[in-house]
């Protein structure tokens, strides 16, 4: 017998101050059997950094050619596909053809062992961001995780804090490749 999805369910108030984006999101997450709760909550975290009416969340780890989110146009074009990991050159190649823009954010403390490895494969997605996330905090935000949440992030002068009302973390970002 497969395992089920085990699902979240979070009331994200979001309040951006670079992008004068303010509002509350009821967002339902599905976190696949394999899936630790510090992926799921980088994906939330992702979510609240580029959060809009029309960004989603998709199959994820449930399908291996989709992101974790993504935002697509009306006509169904996808203007932004949002990978939370160390995902290989094939599906970052892949999501640059297919997408706008492109966004990782790796948050393990191998991060920079995966890039290394990895950067000049990807040099020549030009619409392709990494973003390195610390580890600590990461590890930190994962201690959030309940069934039921409610968040806030706010978003100033490229600074996030999120909160479930006890515990503040503060997310410093590397950016290891910026889209050109």
């Amino acid at each position: 017998m497969a395992l089920k999805a085990t699902i979240y369910k979070a009331e994200l108030s979001i309040a951006d101050m670079d992008r004068n984006y303010y509002g509350t999101h009821t967002l339902t997450l599905a976190k696949h059997p394999s899936e630790t709760d510090e992926r799921v909550m980088v994906r939330l975290l992702a979510f609240a950094i580029h959060a809009s009416e029309s960004l989603t969340f998709t199959k994820g780890l449930f399908d291996v050619d989709e992101p974790d989110l993504w935002q697509k146009d009306l006509t169904g074009a996808i203007e932004l596909w949002i990978n939370v990991g160390q995902p290989d050159e094939k599906i970052m190649l892949k999501a640059s053809g297919r997408s706008n823009q492109v966004v990782v954010y790796s948050y393990a403390a191998t991060s920079n062992i995966w890039w290394k490895g990895i950067a000049n494969k990807v040099e020549r997605c030009k619409n392709l961001t990494v973003i390195d996330l610390p580890s600590e905090a990461t590890e930190q935000l994962a201690l959030m995780a309940q069934r039921t949440m409610q968040l806030q992030c706010t978003i100033q002068d490229g600074q996030i804090w999120l909160t479930d009302g006890v515990t503040t973390i503060e997310f410093p970002r590397e950016t290891l490749k910026e889209a050109r």
